[in-house]
């Protein structure tokens, strides 16, 4: 039995953070349902796209949930959804949405037909106003600590952190909200807000404490990891690595894999330094690299990756998703968490289930994202109980649809 088994969650999305989240959950077991306008939300054709011109991104973070396509314009359309997500049951009663709309999609209208409702609202920031992480970032200054050193061009980030972080924390908070419900507490609305995560993160990561306390703008450092020690390095078949030298163990490991403790030691007495201090590593990183680039310079990355390995290094080759998946175990089907899955209309890869490893329930088998509108008459069924006559009827004056070729009409 999964851990969320029972549950049921609805989702009204769009972009990465609140999708990310109803996936999570349903990857824990749970029922997720996704509704989306007819035709397809806003990110239905999202790039990176298939062969077939099918969205992977789609593909991608609605793996396991169920949907149903609606004509949200009408009125027939909103109250459809309306039922669906204050629909009863003791696991129900649960919205994730960053797509909130006064005076129908919000929790004051829906908590009147469901007061124990949980509706967990992302929004942009906390005015409200519409955010990614592409403005996020450039308005709290990560660009500017991101890319070569000494650039002065602000370098944007291709993951989007913030999105990845605010998914997971609506995840948490809507299972705190449901915990507070169990025991007695009833329901509420859970806000949070995208440039607020962020905000947060560099609260936590001493960050704006730095900016306050210290004076002056953190710098760009390229490749080097900031604190410590930890550096690129091209090998001689062209090839490039990180190695990292942050704890105390990891930088005399590094040391003693490279044979430069002499070097290190006559490094140390010409500064008065103590290389064994992360932050002194940090402050004498380009004279560290100058002992190491040789060293790196003369090798194949074959000629010492066993030895790294053995030893307990910690390294890393620089490689593309493609070479990733050619060399790497981790991201092949030897790893359990993968397995190679067909996504209708899109075609078979490898697709990963949920990270965790639950010790009562194991790990639920990765599942593909439906086309949409694929469950759109089960929904109507079971959810909102109605019968197959009245479904008919919605299909026939377009209220709701279905995929080609499926149900009573074709979409």
């Amino acid at each position: 039995m999964s851990v969320l088994k029972g549950m049921r969650v609805v989702e009204g999305s769009a972009f990465v953070a609140v999708p990310l989240a109803g996936m999570t959950l349903a990857q824990m077991g749970a029922e997720v349902i996704r509704f989306d306008r007819i035709g397809g939300g806003l990110d239905a054709g999202r790039w990176p796209l298939a062969p077939t011109k099918q969205s992977l991104f789609w593909a991608g973070m609605n793996k396991g949930k169920k949907s149903i396509a609606v004509d949200m314009k009408s009125d027939e359309g909103r109250e459809l959804i309306s039922e669906i997500i204050t629909a009863r049951g003791d696991d129900a009663g649960l919205f994730l949405t960053n797509l909130r709309v006064r005076g129908w999609m919000d929790y004051e209208t829906l908590s009147k037909r469901r007061e124990d409702l949980i509706m967990v609202t992302l929004m942009g920031d906390r005015h409200g106003r519409p955010q990614v992480d592409y403005t996020v970032n450039p308005a709290l200054g990560i660009p500017h600590i991101t890319g070569p050193e000494g650039s002065e061009d602000p370098v944007a980030n291709a993951l989007p952190a913030w999105d990845l972080v605010a998914g997971h924390m609506c995840v948490s908070a809507l299972l705190a909200a449901e915990r507070h419900r169990l025991r007695g507490g009833g329901g509420q609305e859970v806000e949070l807000a995208l440039k607020d995560v962020a905000a947060a993160t560099l609260g936590h990561l001493g960050m704006i404490g730095d900016a306050t306390l210290n004076g002056g703008d953190r710098g760009k450092a390229g490749n080097a990891l900031y604190g410590a020690y930890g550096q690129d390095f091209v090998c001689a078949d062209g090839r490039r690595v990180m190695v990292i030298g942050l704890t105390d163990r990891q930088w005399r490991g590094l040391v003693k894999a490279t044979g430069t403790g002499d070097a290190m030691a006559a490094l140390e007495r010409s500064l008065g330094a103590d290389l064994s201090d992360e932050g002194q590593r940090w402050q004498h990183r380009d004279l560290i690299t100058g002992v190491l680039k040789p060293w790196f310079a003369a090798r194949k990355v074959s000629d010492f990756a066993a030895m790294f390995n053995d030893r307990g290094l910690t390294w890393s080759e620089f490689r593309t998703v493609r070479e990733a998946m050619a060399q790497d175990p981790d991201l092949s089907t030897d790893n359990p968490m993968f397995s190679k899955v067909m996504s209708p209309g899109v075609g078979s890869y490898l697709t990963p289930a949920h990270p965790a490893l639950f010790s009562a329930s194991g790990r639920l088998p990765a599942v593909p994202a439906p086309v949409l509108g694929a469950n759109t008459e089960e929904i109507l069924s079971d959810v909102v109980g109605l019968t197959d006559a009245q479904i008919g009827g919605l299909l026939d004056r377009r209220v709701v649809d279905v995929p080609d070729g499926w149900g009573s009409v074709a979409a």
